[in-house]
């Protein structure tokens, strides 16, 4: 395994870690709940995330 594999924890830890955090209905944030912000958030973070990972897995290089 990798290190930069260890990004894939980032959006984990952050939706699941944080969730208790973040389990607040009071401040809205584009018209939702802030803990349904916050796992949307997350979502749309995360596909950069795995895009840097396969650009730096060398599995995925061009002429294996």
């Amino acid at each position: 395994m990798k290190i930069y594999h260890l990004l894939a924890l980032i959006p984990f830890i952050a939706i699941l870690g944080f969730s208790s955090w973040a389990n607040q209905v009071d401040p809205y944030v584009l018209g939702m709940p802030f803990l349904l912000f916050w796992v949307v958030l997350w979502t749309v973070i995360s596909t950069p995330i795995m895009w840097i990972i396969y650009k730096l897995d060398s599995t995925n290089k061009e002429g294996r």
